[in-house]
């Protein structure tokens, strides 16, 4: 039963957030085995990400700018960028930028769950650990999340000659953000609560005005429904009641 508690409390953040931001999607929802697909490539680049890891650890050490823009943020994101590009820039489902941002947080929040289970497991983490690990890891991939999928939307609808400068935006401003958390965790001491939570504060306000921004420029926004149509008179039934009403005047 324990095992089951703690197994939920690690899962739990980040399929809650995934499924928040599947909400965020305002004018053409994706198909749910795509974001599920998604998500469960997350999953597996763990492995690759820590192979990787270990492996500059032991030929660069441990320095703590080069660990946090490197080694740790670096490879992530450069695994997630690599994930997002091959298998779902040019799929046919991306069909609006808010899909980028969908999909990212997908692909970042996949990686950030399977990273929690086993930092669950392996530490012995309370509850109260987990939660934690909710509100400030597997949250802040969801925000790395969004900044890539942000510019992968605006890459992928963007002219021709923007579009390499959106690319390289996907990857790096995640990385830049992503080295700023590693940094503040690493080097601000017993004070690291008072610089993260303003931190978060700032890139939970920057992801929402991305989400808006990008649900702003779907292609499917000025398509509205169709107005009732009544059959016995070959017109839309508001022009039938505002004929109605003049003639009554």
């Amino acid at each position: 039963m324990f095992v089951l508690t703690i197994l939920v409390a690690a899962v739990t953040p980040g399929v809650a957030l995934l499924f928040y931001f599947y909400l965020k999607d305002k004018y053409d929802a994706e198909p749910l085995h795509m974001v599920v697909r998604m998500f469960l490539l997350g999953f597996l680049v763990v492995l690759p990400i820590t192979i990787v890891q270990q492996g500059l650890l032991r030929a660069f050490g441990d320095n703590p700018y080069l660990f946090a823009f490197g080694i740790s943020s670096g490879v992530e994101e450069a695994f997630k960028w690599f994930v997002l590009f091959h298998f779902i820039y040019n799929h046919t489902e991306f069909d609006e930028p808010y899909d980028g941002i969908l999909y990212a947080v997908a692909v970042a929040l996949g990686f950030a769950t399977l990273e929690n289970i086993m930092y669950a497991f392996q530490l012995k983490a309370s509850f109260g650990a987990l939660l934690l690990r909710g509100l400030l890891p597997v949250s802040g991939h969801a925000m790395f999340g969004v900044v890539m999928g942000y510019y992968m939307g605006r890459a992928k609808f963007a002219n021709p000659s923007q579009r390499k400068k959106f690319l390289l935006l996907s990857l790096l401003m995640p990385l830049l953000w992503h080295g700023v958390y590693d940094i503040i965790l690493n080097l601000s001491g017993h004070y690291w609560l008072w610089y993260i939570i303003p931190f978060m504060a700032l890139m939970w306000y920057g992801g929402m005005d991305k989400v808006v921004k990008a649900n702003n420029r779907s292609p499917f926004r000025f398509l509205k429904k169709e107005e009732p149509f009544d059959r016995t008179m070959q017109k839309p039934t508001s022009s039938r009641t505002s004929i109605s009403e003049k003639k009554k005047a």
